[in-house]
Protein backbone atom coordinates (compact mmCIF):
# COMPACT_ATOMS: atom_id res chain seq x y z
CA UNK A 1 0.00 0.00 0.00
CA UNK A 2 1.32 3.60 -0.82
CA UNK A 3 2.22 6.02 1.73
CA UNK A 4 -0.71 8.56 0.28
CA UNK A 5 -2.98 5.10 0.37
CA UNK A 6 -1.79 4.33 4.22
CA UNK A 7 -2.54 8.53 5.38
CA UNK A 8 -5.65 8.10 3.45
CA UNK A 9 -6.81 5.08 5.46
CA UNK A 10 -5.27 5.98 8.95
CA UNK A 11 -7.16 9.72 9.01
CA UNK A 12 -10.63 8.50 7.42
CA UNK A 13 -10.44 6.08 10.26
CA UNK A 14 -9.58 8.28 12.98
CA UNK A 15 -12.22 10.75 11.21
CA UNK A 16 -14.71 7.48 11.60
CA UNK A 17 -13.78 6.94 15.28
CA UNK A 18 -14.28 10.68 16.53
CA UNK A 19 -17.75 10.90 14.76
CA UNK A 20 -19.33 8.15 16.15
CA UNK A 21 -18.19 8.14 19.86
CA UNK A 22 -19.75 11.77 19.85
CA UNK A 23 -22.75 11.63 17.74
CA UNK A 24 -23.69 8.62 20.57
CA UNK A 25 -23.82 12.09 23.07
CA UNK A 26 -25.99 13.57 20.67
CA UNK A 27 -29.38 13.71 23.01
CA UNK A 28 -26.93 14.80 25.81
CA UNK A 29 -26.02 17.86 26.90
CA UNK A 30 -22.49 18.04 29.38
CA UNK A 31 -22.06 20.28 31.83
CA UNK A 32 -20.33 23.48 30.79
CA UNK A 33 -20.82 23.03 26.82
CA UNK A 34 -24.71 24.08 27.81
CA UNK A 35 -23.28 27.23 29.12
CA UNK A 36 -21.58 28.57 26.05
CA UNK A 37 -23.95 27.21 23.84
CA UNK A 38 -26.99 29.20 25.96
CA UNK A 39 -25.29 32.49 25.67
CA UNK A 40 -24.70 32.25 22.15
CA UNK A 41 -28.98 32.07 21.78
CA UNK A 42 -28.42 35.12 23.95
CA UNK A 43 -26.74 36.60 21.27
CA UNK A 44 -29.01 35.56 18.65
CA UNK A 45 -31.47 36.86 20.68
CA UNK A 46 -29.63 40.61 20.34
CA UNK A 47 -28.04 40.42 24.04
CA UNK A 48 -24.19 41.66 24.08
CA UNK A 49 -21.87 39.64 26.71
CA UNK A 50 -21.19 40.70 29.77
CA UNK A 51 -23.10 44.13 29.09
CA UNK A 52 -26.77 42.51 28.49
CA UNK A 53 -25.82 38.96 29.60
CA UNK A 54 -23.88 37.58 32.57
CA UNK A 55 -21.16 35.38 30.92
CA UNK A 56 -18.31 34.85 33.41
CA UNK A 57 -15.85 32.92 30.86
CA UNK A 58 -13.95 34.74 27.82
CA UNK A 59 -16.30 35.25 24.55
CA UNK A 60 -14.49 32.90 22.17
CA UNK A 61 -16.28 29.39 23.62
CA UNK A 62 -20.05 31.47 23.28
CA UNK A 63 -18.72 32.69 19.66
CA UNK A 64 -17.66 29.37 18.20
CA UNK A 65 -21.07 28.47 19.19
CA UNK A 66 -22.13 30.83 17.03
CA UNK A 67 -20.78 29.30 13.47
CA UNK A 68 -23.49 26.33 14.06
CA UNK A 69 -26.13 28.66 15.81
CA UNK A 70 -25.72 27.17 19.06
CA UNK A 71 -27.59 24.02 17.99
CA UNK A 72 -27.40 21.25 19.89
CA UNK A 73 -27.74 17.35 18.86
CA UNK A 74 -26.08 16.12 15.84
CA UNK A 75 -24.95 19.53 14.60
CA UNK A 76 -23.24 20.13 17.95
CA UNK A 77 -21.40 16.65 17.99
CA UNK A 78 -20.21 17.13 14.35
CA UNK A 79 -18.60 20.73 15.63
CA UNK A 80 -16.78 18.85 18.26
CA UNK A 81 -15.46 15.89 15.89
CA UNK A 82 -13.97 18.64 13.61
CA UNK A 83 -12.50 19.87 16.21
CA UNK A 84 -11.01 17.12 17.78
CA UNK A 85 -9.73 15.77 14.45
CA UNK A 86 -8.06 18.98 13.90
CA UNK A 87 -6.41 18.70 17.23
CA UNK A 88 -5.18 15.47 16.08
CA UNK A 89 -3.63 16.42 12.94
CA UNK A 90 -1.76 19.11 15.28
CA UNK A 91 -0.51 16.76 17.69
CA UNK A 92 0.62 14.55 14.04
CA UNK A 93 2.21 18.29 12.60
CA UNK A 94 3.98 18.25 16.28
CA UNK A 95 5.67 14.95 16.54
CA UNK A 96 6.50 14.96 13.17
CA UNK A 97 8.44 18.11 13.47
CA UNK A 98 10.25 16.62 16.49
CA UNK A 99 10.99 13.02 14.52
CA UNK A 100 9.16 11.88 12.25
CA UNK A 101 5.89 11.11 10.36
CA UNK A 102 5.90 7.81 12.32
CA UNK A 103 5.43 9.65 15.89
CA UNK A 104 3.65 11.92 14.24
CA UNK A 105 0.93 9.28 13.39
CA UNK A 106 1.54 7.75 17.20
CA UNK A 107 0.87 11.33 18.45
CA UNK A 108 -2.55 11.36 16.56
CA UNK A 109 -3.46 8.13 17.37
CA UNK A 110 -2.99 8.29 20.80
CA UNK A 111 -5.10 11.69 21.25
CA UNK A 112 -8.13 9.96 19.25
CA UNK A 113 -7.80 7.13 21.52
CA UNK A 114 -8.10 9.38 24.81
CA UNK A 115 -10.60 11.97 23.29
CA UNK A 116 -12.76 8.43 22.86
CA UNK A 117 -11.83 6.53 25.92
CA UNK A 118 -11.96 8.64 29.04
CA UNK A 119 -15.00 10.10 31.08
CA UNK A 120 -16.88 12.00 28.69
CA UNK A 121 -17.51 15.11 30.91
CA UNK A 122 -13.72 15.24 29.57
CA UNK A 123 -13.85 14.89 26.40
CA UNK A 124 -17.12 15.45 24.36
CA UNK A 125 -17.97 18.67 25.60
CA UNK A 126 -17.53 21.85 23.50
CA UNK A 127 -16.39 23.44 25.98
CA UNK A 128 -12.84 25.98 26.40
CA UNK A 129 -10.29 23.24 27.90
CA UNK A 130 -11.28 20.10 25.17
CA UNK A 131 -11.38 23.13 22.59
CA UNK A 132 -7.98 24.59 23.71
CA UNK A 133 -6.19 21.33 22.81
CA UNK A 134 -6.01 22.49 19.09
CA UNK A 135 -4.37 26.17 19.32
CA UNK A 136 -2.28 24.65 22.14
CA UNK A 137 -0.53 21.81 19.57
CA UNK A 138 -1.07 24.48 16.54
CA UNK A 139 0.91 26.77 18.95
CA UNK A 140 3.59 24.76 19.90
CA UNK A 141 3.85 23.77 16.23
CA UNK A 142 5.02 26.96 14.90
CA UNK A 143 7.05 27.49 17.83
CA UNK A 144 8.82 24.14 16.69
CA UNK A 145 8.66 25.84 13.00
CA UNK A 146 10.26 28.81 14.56
CA UNK A 147 7.13 31.36 13.13
CA UNK A 148 6.73 33.15 17.01
CA UNK A 149 4.07 35.43 16.00
CA UNK A 150 2.01 32.57 14.20
CA UNK A 151 3.03 31.10 17.64
CA UNK A 152 1.92 33.88 19.67
CA UNK A 153 -1.27 34.58 18.02
CA UNK A 154 -2.23 30.87 18.85
CA UNK A 155 -1.87 31.33 22.17
CA UNK A 156 -3.57 34.50 22.45
CA UNK A 157 -6.34 32.67 20.64
CA UNK A 158 -6.20 29.92 23.96
CA UNK A 159 -6.05 32.70 25.80
CA UNK A 160 -9.78 33.76 24.61
CA UNK A 161 -11.29 30.01 25.30
CA UNK A 162 -9.45 30.39 28.97
CA UNK A 163 -6.70 32.28 31.03
CA UNK A 164 -5.13 28.91 31.07
CA UNK A 165 -4.31 29.70 27.37
CA UNK A 166 -1.17 32.28 29.03
CA UNK A 167 0.39 28.60 29.63
CA UNK A 168 0.44 28.24 26.52
CA UNK A 169 2.37 31.06 25.54
CA UNK A 170 4.74 29.75 28.50
CA UNK A 171 4.87 26.80 26.29
CA UNK A 172 6.45 28.20 22.93
CA UNK A 173 8.56 30.08 24.57
CA UNK A 174 10.00 27.18 25.63
CA UNK A 175 10.36 25.89 22.41
CA UNK A 176 11.54 29.03 20.32
CA UNK A 177 13.26 31.25 23.30
CA UNK A 178 14.72 33.67 20.71
CA UNK A 179 11.39 34.85 19.53
CA UNK A 180 10.02 35.95 22.31
CA UNK A 181 9.09 39.42 20.96
CA UNK A 182 7.20 38.40 17.98
CA UNK A 183 5.41 35.59 20.27
CA UNK A 184 4.35 38.17 22.63
CA UNK A 185 3.31 40.19 19.96
CA UNK A 186 1.16 37.67 18.16
CA UNK A 187 -0.15 36.66 21.48
CA UNK A 188 -1.63 40.21 22.19
CA UNK A 189 -3.21 40.80 18.77
CA UNK A 190 -6.52 38.95 19.25
CA UNK A 191 -7.07 39.80 22.56
CA UNK A 192 -6.65 43.68 21.75
CA UNK A 193 -8.82 43.21 18.82
CA UNK A 194 -11.28 41.16 20.98
CA UNK A 195 -10.64 44.16 23.82
CA UNK A 196 -11.58 46.72 21.11
CA UNK A 197 -14.69 45.35 19.88
CA UNK A 198 -15.84 44.90 23.80
CA UNK A 199 -14.72 48.75 24.31
CA UNK A 200 -16.88 49.55 21.21
CA UNK A 201 -19.69 47.42 22.62
CA UNK A 202 -19.82 48.49 26.00
CA UNK A 203 -19.00 45.68 27.65
CA UNK A 204 -15.21 45.89 28.45
CA UNK A 205 -16.00 46.58 32.15
CA UNK A 206 -18.61 44.05 32.29
CA UNK A 207 -15.54 41.58 31.39
CA UNK A 208 -13.22 42.79 33.47
CA UNK A 209 -15.78 42.25 36.51
CA UNK A 210 -17.35 38.84 35.23
CA UNK A 211 -14.74 36.77 33.75
CA UNK A 212 -11.24 38.55 35.78
CA UNK A 213 -12.73 39.83 39.38
CA UNK A 214 -15.66 36.67 39.65
CA UNK A 215 -13.05 34.46 38.60
CA UNK A 216 -10.78 35.70 41.16
CA UNK A 217 -12.89 34.86 43.67
CA UNK A 218 -14.26 31.87 42.28
CA UNK A 219 -10.34 30.26 41.85
CA UNK A 220 -9.32 31.78 45.59
CA UNK A 221 -12.10 29.97 47.35
CA UNK A 222 -12.42 26.13 47.15
CA UNK A 223 -15.65 25.62 48.61
CA UNK A 224 -17.21 21.90 48.79
CA UNK A 225 -15.95 21.38 45.28
CA UNK A 226 -15.18 17.44 45.47
CA UNK A 227 -12.42 18.15 42.73
CA UNK A 228 -10.88 20.26 45.18
CA UNK A 229 -10.69 17.75 48.61
CA UNK A 230 -9.88 14.55 46.81
CA UNK A 231 -7.28 16.31 44.66
CA UNK A 232 -4.17 13.84 44.54
CA UNK A 233 -7.52 11.11 44.23
CA UNK A 234 -7.79 12.99 40.90
CA UNK A 235 -4.94 13.23 39.75
CA UNK A 236 -4.02 9.20 40.37
CA UNK A 237 -7.29 8.48 39.05
CA UNK A 238 -6.40 10.18 35.88
CA UNK A 239 -2.55 9.34 35.54
CA UNK A 240 -3.92 5.55 35.60
CA UNK A 241 -5.93 5.51 32.79
CA UNK A 242 -3.92 7.44 30.99
CA UNK A 243 -0.66 5.42 32.20
CA UNK A 244 -0.26 4.49 28.55
CA UNK A 245 0.93 7.89 27.96
CA UNK A 246 3.00 7.89 31.22
CA UNK A 247 4.85 5.05 30.21
CA UNK A 248 5.32 6.25 26.58
CA UNK A 249 6.30 9.95 28.01
CA UNK A 250 9.37 8.13 30.12
CA UNK A 251 10.79 6.26 27.20
CA UNK A 252 10.14 9.65 25.14
CA UNK A 253 11.42 12.19 27.79
CA UNK A 254 14.98 9.83 27.52
CA UNK A 255 15.27 10.62 23.73
CA UNK A 256 17.35 13.32 22.71
CA UNK A 257 16.70 14.77 20.05
CA UNK A 258 18.53 18.38 19.54
CA UNK A 259 17.76 19.85 22.92
CA UNK A 260 14.44 18.41 23.59
CA UNK A 261 14.40 16.28 26.29
CA UNK A 262 14.32 19.17 28.92
CA UNK A 263 11.78 21.18 26.69
CA UNK A 264 9.20 18.51 26.65
CA UNK A 265 9.87 17.58 30.54
CA UNK A 266 8.93 21.22 30.63
CA UNK A 267 5.97 21.47 28.91
CA UNK A 268 4.50 18.79 30.75
CA UNK A 269 5.32 20.63 34.26
CA UNK A 270 3.90 24.01 33.00
CA UNK A 271 0.83 22.09 31.85
CA UNK A 272 0.04 19.96 34.93
CA UNK A 273 0.68 23.34 37.00
CA UNK A 274 -2.28 24.76 34.44
CA UNK A 275 -4.55 21.88 35.19
CA UNK A 276 -3.97 22.25 38.81
CA UNK A 277 -4.48 25.83 39.21
CA UNK A 278 -7.26 26.02 42.21
CA UNK A 279 -6.26 22.51 42.88
CA UNK A 280 -10.08 21.84 41.80
CA UNK A 281 -9.18 18.66 39.31
CA UNK A 282 -12.13 18.26 37.39
CA UNK A 283 -12.02 15.53 34.30
CA UNK A 284 -11.86 18.25 31.66
CA UNK A 285 -9.09 20.43 33.49
CA UNK A 286 -6.46 17.72 32.32
CA UNK A 287 -7.25 17.93 28.98
CA UNK A 288 -4.65 20.94 29.37
CA UNK A 289 -1.96 17.70 30.23
CA UNK A 290 -2.75 15.53 26.77
CA UNK A 291 -0.81 17.37 24.62
CA UNK A 292 2.26 17.56 26.59
CA UNK A 293 2.02 14.00 27.10
CA UNK A 294 0.83 12.34 23.89
CA UNK A 295 3.84 14.51 21.99
CA UNK A 296 6.42 12.23 24.34
CA UNK A 297 4.64 9.33 24.22
CA UNK A 298 4.21 8.95 20.75
CA UNK A 299 7.86 9.24 20.80
CA UNK A 300 8.21 6.41 23.51
CA UNK A 301 5.78 4.27 21.74
CA UNK A 302 7.65 4.56 18.13
CA UNK A 303 10.92 4.12 19.86
CA UNK A 304 9.44 0.97 21.81
CA UNK A 305 8.27 -0.08 18.03
CA UNK A 306 11.30 0.37 16.41
CA UNK A 307 13.29 -1.89 18.72
CA UNK A 308 14.92 0.88 20.79
CA UNK A 309 15.10 -0.44 24.38
CA UNK A 310 16.13 -4.31 24.32
CA UNK A 311 15.32 -7.38 25.11
CA UNK A 312 12.85 -8.18 28.07
CA UNK A 313 12.58 -4.18 28.77
CA UNK A 314 11.64 -3.10 25.62
CA UNK A 315 9.38 -6.38 25.59
CA UNK A 316 7.92 -5.10 29.03
CA UNK A 317 7.16 -2.08 28.03
CA UNK A 318 4.87 -2.56 25.20
CA UNK A 319 2.79 -5.13 26.83
CA UNK A 320 2.78 -2.67 30.14
CA UNK A 321 1.50 0.33 27.55
CA UNK A 322 -1.03 -2.66 26.03
CA UNK A 323 -2.86 -3.14 29.14
CA UNK A 324 -2.94 0.21 29.79
CA UNK A 325 -4.96 0.74 26.87
CA UNK A 326 -7.53 -1.87 27.28
CA UNK A 327 -7.95 -0.90 30.93
CA UNK A 328 -9.94 2.66 29.19
CA UNK A 329 -11.44 0.79 26.46
CA UNK A 330 -13.46 -1.98 29.00
CA UNK A 331 -13.88 1.01 31.32
CA UNK A 332 -15.14 3.40 29.09
CA UNK A 333 -16.62 1.67 26.05
CA UNK A 334 -19.44 -0.37 26.47
CA UNK A 335 -20.70 2.76 28.13
CA UNK A 336 -21.02 4.46 23.88
CA UNK A 337 -23.12 0.98 23.06
CA UNK A 338 -25.33 1.83 26.13
CA UNK A 339 -25.93 5.39 24.85
CA UNK A 340 -26.01 4.42 21.11
CA UNK A 341 -28.99 1.57 21.99
CA UNK A 342 -30.82 3.94 24.33
CA UNK A 343 -30.66 7.06 21.11
CA UNK A 344 -31.67 4.48 18.71
CA UNK A 345 -34.42 2.88 21.02
CA UNK A 346 -35.83 6.49 22.16
CA UNK A 347 -35.30 4.90 25.90
CA UNK A 348 -34.67 7.29 28.34
CA UNK A 349 -30.93 7.30 29.74
CA UNK A 350 -30.38 5.96 33.33
CA UNK A 351 -26.87 7.02 33.83
CA UNK A 352 -26.61 8.89 36.93
CA UNK A 353 -23.85 11.23 35.21
CA UNK A 354 -27.14 12.52 33.01
CA UNK A 355 -30.07 12.90 35.31
CA UNK A 356 -29.91 16.57 35.97
CA UNK A 357 -29.75 16.79 32.05
CA UNK A 358 -32.58 14.31 31.60
CA UNK A 359 -34.67 16.85 34.22
CA UNK A 360 -34.38 19.36 32.21
CA UNK A 361 -35.34 17.93 28.69
CA UNK A 362 -38.42 16.98 30.51
CA UNK A 363 -38.84 21.03 31.67
CA UNK A 364 -38.16 21.62 28.44
CA UNK A 365 -41.07 19.24 27.01
CA UNK A 366 -43.53 20.46 29.89
CA UNK A 367 -42.83 23.94 29.19
CA UNK A 368 -43.87 24.03 25.42
CA UNK A 369 -47.61 23.36 26.56
CA UNK A 370 -47.66 27.18 28.19
CA UNK A 371 -45.42 28.97 26.44
CA UNK A 372 -46.54 32.06 24.85
CA UNK A 373 -44.94 34.27 22.29
CA UNK A 374 -42.45 37.40 24.16
CA UNK A 375 -42.29 35.01 26.89
CA UNK A 376 -38.60 36.00 28.64
CA UNK A 377 -36.71 33.36 31.56
CA UNK A 378 -34.70 33.46 34.81
CA UNK A 379 -33.24 30.24 36.27
CA UNK A 380 -32.63 29.81 39.84
CA UNK A 381 -29.86 27.25 39.48
CA UNK A 382 -26.90 26.81 36.97
CA UNK A 383 -28.89 24.97 34.33
CA UNK A 384 -27.62 26.72 31.26
CA UNK A 385 -29.33 23.23 29.53
CA UNK A 386 -32.83 24.94 29.76
CA UNK A 387 -32.02 27.79 27.83
CA UNK A 388 -30.88 25.44 24.97
CA UNK A 389 -33.62 23.31 24.67
CA UNK A 390 -36.16 26.15 25.31
CA UNK A 391 -34.08 28.77 23.21
CA UNK A 392 -35.95 31.14 25.03
CA UNK A 393 -34.59 34.58 26.11
CA UNK A 394 -33.45 35.62 29.06
CA UNK A 395 -34.86 38.94 30.87
CA UNK A 396 -31.85 40.51 31.85
CA UNK A 397 -27.86 40.55 32.02
CA UNK A 398 -28.45 38.19 35.31
CA UNK A 399 -29.78 34.53 34.05
CA UNK A 400 -29.07 31.99 36.38
CA UNK A 401 -28.22 32.21 40.49
CA UNK A 402 -24.98 31.81 40.37
CA UNK A 403 -24.07 36.00 40.68
CA UNK A 404 -27.18 36.51 42.74
CA UNK A 405 -26.22 33.56 45.29
CA UNK A 406 -22.88 34.39 45.01
CA UNK A 407 -21.81 30.63 45.25
CA UNK A 408 -20.55 29.52 42.13
CA UNK A 409 -21.76 26.18 39.89
CA UNK A 410 -19.49 23.83 40.70
CA UNK A 411 -20.11 23.85 44.38
CA UNK A 412 -23.83 25.31 44.86
CA UNK A 413 -25.61 21.73 45.19
CA UNK A 414 -23.85 20.58 47.94
CA UNK A 415 -22.70 24.47 49.50
CA UNK A 416 -24.07 27.62 50.11
CA UNK A 417 -21.27 30.17 51.53
CA UNK A 418 -20.84 32.82 49.05
CA UNK A 419 -17.57 34.15 46.98
CA UNK A 420 -19.21 37.57 47.09
CA UNK A 421 -21.96 38.42 49.28
CA UNK A 422 -21.94 42.09 48.78
CA UNK A 423 -21.78 41.74 45.34
CA UNK A 424 -24.31 39.09 45.18
CA UNK A 425 -26.76 41.38 47.59
CA UNK A 426 -26.45 44.25 44.19
CA UNK A 427 -27.22 41.62 41.83
CA UNK A 428 -30.29 40.37 43.91
CA UNK A 429 -31.59 44.08 43.67
CA UNK A 430 -30.68 44.44 40.23
CA UNK A 431 -33.00 41.20 39.38
CA UNK A 432 -35.50 42.29 41.64
CA UNK A 433 -36.53 45.28 39.20
CA UNK A 434 -36.65 42.87 36.48
CA UNK A 435 -40.08 40.90 35.09
CA UNK A 436 -39.33 37.67 33.41
CA UNK A 437 -42.36 35.69 32.49
CA UNK A 438 -40.94 32.58 33.82
CA UNK A 439 -38.49 31.03 36.09
CA UNK A 440 -37.41 28.24 36.47
CA UNK A 441 -35.78 26.46 39.74
CA UNK A 442 -33.69 23.82 39.55
CA UNK A 443 -31.87 24.52 42.47
CA UNK A 444 -33.86 24.94 45.75
CA UNK A 445 -34.90 21.31 45.99
CA UNK A 446 -31.13 20.25 45.32
CA UNK A 447 -29.61 22.67 47.98
CA UNK A 448 -32.42 24.40 50.64
CA UNK A 449 -30.30 26.71 52.48
CA UNK A 450 -30.34 28.19 48.26
CA UNK A 451 -34.24 28.27 48.32
CA UNK A 452 -35.06 31.37 45.84
CA UNK A 453 -37.78 32.00 49.03
CA UNK A 454 -34.87 32.38 51.38
CA UNK A 455 -33.98 36.03 50.14
CA UNK A 456 -35.47 38.94 51.36
CA UNK A 457 -34.63 41.06 48.60
CA UNK A 458 -36.74 39.15 46.60
CA UNK A 459 -39.93 38.12 48.60
CA UNK A 460 -41.17 40.91 47.25
CA UNK A 461 -40.48 39.92 43.72
CA UNK A 462 -41.41 36.27 43.97
CA UNK A 463 -45.05 37.14 45.38
CA UNK A 464 -45.80 38.13 41.52
CA UNK A 465 -45.08 34.38 40.69
CA UNK A 466 -47.03 31.08 40.71
CA UNK A 467 -46.64 27.73 40.24
CA UNK A 468 -47.05 26.44 37.20
CA UNK A 469 -46.33 23.04 37.32
CA UNK A 470 -43.16 20.68 38.12
CA UNK A 471 -40.97 18.69 36.51
CA UNK A 472 -39.32 15.95 38.94
CA UNK A 473 -36.89 18.50 40.81
CA UNK A 474 -37.48 21.43 38.64
CA UNK A 475 -40.52 23.95 39.98
CA UNK A 476 -41.79 26.43 36.70
CA UNK A 477 -43.21 29.79 38.04
CA UNK A 478 -45.13 31.71 35.43
CA UNK A 479 -45.96 35.99 36.47
CA UNK A 480 -49.69 35.41 38.14
CA UNK A 481 -52.05 37.23 36.32
CA UNK A 482 -53.04 41.02 37.37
Amino acid sequence: MQSRERAFLFWTTVAALLLVSRLCHSYVLWADEDYHLAAAIQMLHGKMLYRDLWYDKPPLAALLSLVFAARDGWTLRLAGSIVALASCAAAYGVASRIWSRTEGYCAAALLAFFLIFYAPTAVIPFEPDTLMILPHLAAVYFALRQRPFAAGTLAGIAFLLSPKGATVLAACLLFHPAGWLAMIAGFALPNLAVFAWLGAEGALDGYLRQVWAWGILYAGQLGADPQAQHAWQAVSNWLGFHAALVIGAVVGWKREVLGMRWRLLAWAAISFAAAAVGLRFAPRYFDQLLPALVVPAAGGLALLVKGGPIGSRRRLALAAIAVALVIPIVRFGPRYFTLAGDSLMDVRFTWSDVALDQESRTAAILLRAFRRPGDTVFIWGYRPNLIVYTGLPVASKLWDSQPVTGVPADRHLTDSRPVAPEWARENRLELARTAPSIILDGLSAYNPQLDIHNYPELSSWLAHYCVALRARNITIYRRCPD
